[in-house]
């Protein structure tokens, strides 16, 4: 059995790339796209992943680690058991800064994306994959060809057709614009901490509530985190989001998500 199958983040990239599989500009036609929901995401992102849904030719499988993200880091801190970590920024009682691993990826982007191929390639869990393979697109574009990532599983190849066409994220802007589509949102959990200023700046102003639950994990955090003195930050400057002054454009250093993620997230 072989398949094709879409990785969707209901961002710039895999829109674009799902809507031109949908106009024949990428082939074959996949079987289906398979949105990883970590259950942070903003508004936008989920209604446009609903408009997305009804303009595509072929399934939208939305799936989530067990829970989702949100419920895990507020059950890591009420029952001290620790969750697969975002990246959140340390301060110690000294006042040095650092910052914790980013882990969430894997557990809420990788694994239920890759539970899900498995599934639709007709395997139980657990079962040995054989005689089937799935060629997973994912939409990193030319301006951003160090998230490229091999598949760790030999039943799954990794596919690139942005990279593959040349097209930055800008041509995919380009493209939805030329065949009217809207844009679409930035892909990324409102409390993710590799928001840049200008990304802090964007929610605060137009996703009220997403801001609003973005200072409540911020201040959640804090209140606890199995195995660590130093206290929790969403912001690299160690201190509360609330307080931070968010005028300043000088990102330096915060948008690093770009070398360390593995290709499933803001896409």
């Amino acid at each position: 059995m072989e398949i094709d199958l879409i990785s969707l983040g209901a961002g710039v990239q895999s829109s674009a790339m799902a809507l031109m599989a949908k106009h024949g500009e990428i082939t074959p036609m996949p079987v289906g796209a398979v949105f990883a929901d970590t259950g942070a995401e903003s508004q936008e992102c989920y209604n446009y992943l609903d408009w997305l849904e009804s303009e595509l030719p072929f399934p939208v499988h939305r799936v989530m680690h067990k829970n989702g993200l949100t419920k895990m880091l507020e059950d890591t801190v009420n029952n001290g058991e620790r969750c697969a970590q975002p990246p959140l920024y340390t301060k110690s009682d000294n006042g040095s800064l650092g910052q914790l691993n980013r882990i969430c990826t894997l557990e809420y982007k990788i694994d239920p994306i890759k539970k899900k191929t498995r599934s639709l390639l007709g395997l139980k869990p657990r079962q040995r994959a054989k005689n089937v393979h799935c060629t997973t697109w994912i939409g990193i574009s030319l301006d951003e060809i160090q998230r490229m990532k091999l598949s760790m599983e030999k039943y799954i190849t990794h596919r690139f057709p942005l990279i593959d066409l040349r097209m930055s994220r800008g041509d995919c802007l380009e493209w939805m614009k030329k065949n009217n589509y809207p844009e679409p949102p930035r892909s990324a959990c409102v409390y993710c901490p590799y928001h840049s200023n200008y990304e802090w700046r964007k929610l605060k102003k137009h996703d009220p509530a997403g801001w609003k639950e973005a200072l409540r994990i911020d201040e959640l955090v804090r209140q606890g985190w199995s195995g660590l003195d130093s206290k929790l930050y969403l912001h690299k400057s160690g201190l509360p989001l609330e307080d931070v002054d968010l005028s300043n454009d000088t990102d330096r250093g915060q948008l690093t998500f770009l070398d360390e993620c593995s290709g499933m997230c803001g896409v």
